[in-house]
This record gives C-alpha cells, sequence and structure tokens, in this order.
C-alpha cells in the first residue's frame, strides 16, 4: 500500500492533535528531506514551529494505518520514499 504525502500529512496532523490534545485543522504541516539527515516535518501549531523527525512520521502512520485502515504495521513496514512527492510504501499481508 502508498500513501501520498497528502496521507501522510493527514496522519502527522491527527497524531499530534490527539497527543497535544487540539483539533487535526490546528495544525500544519511541511514534508521535508535532507540529504544528510533524511526525512523531517516540520510542524506548526498553537503559534509555534517544531521539526518531527522520521520516527516520529512512522508513529503517526502506524496510528493512522490502524484507525483508518483497520490495519496493524510496525515501523519496519514503512519505507518513506522521496519520488514526485514524498511518499510512505507499507509492507504488511
Amino acid at each position: 500500500m502508498r500513501l501520498s504525502e497528502q496521507e501522510i500529512i493527514n496522519a502527522i496532523c491527527m497524531h499530534l492533535a490527539e497527543r497535544k490534545q487540539l483539533q487535526p485543522t490546528q495544525i500544519e504541516v511541511e514534508m521535508m528531506w535532507d540529504e544528510d539527515y533524511g526525512f523531517s516535518a516540520e510542524v506548526h501549531s498553537e503559534g509555534r514551529s517544531y521539526i518531527i523527525i522520521s520516527a516520529t512520521i512512522k508513529e503517526a502512520i502506524e496510528r493512522y494505518m490502524l484507525t483508518q485502515h483497520n490495519v496493524e504495521v510496525f515501523p519496519d513496514q514503512i519505507h518513506l520514499q522521496l519520488n514526485e512527492e514524498i511518499v510512505a510504501d507499507i509492507i504488511y499481508n
């Protein structure tokens, strides 16, 4: 299964909203890729900006897959890739 960049952003918004007791619409996310640091995302919420790393992105995708698709996946099954956009390939049975 492949998640688009927008689906990854939705997963992050939902995950962080749950953790911070906010609405997903109160969170803005910009996906990033850097040759030295890999995948990350800049998050804006409540007037603050911060960076989350790929481990947190994968954690959000895990939760999204469980709540939205009723599929349990683990971090080693999630592969972030940079194509024309950032996508997540998820390998599960």
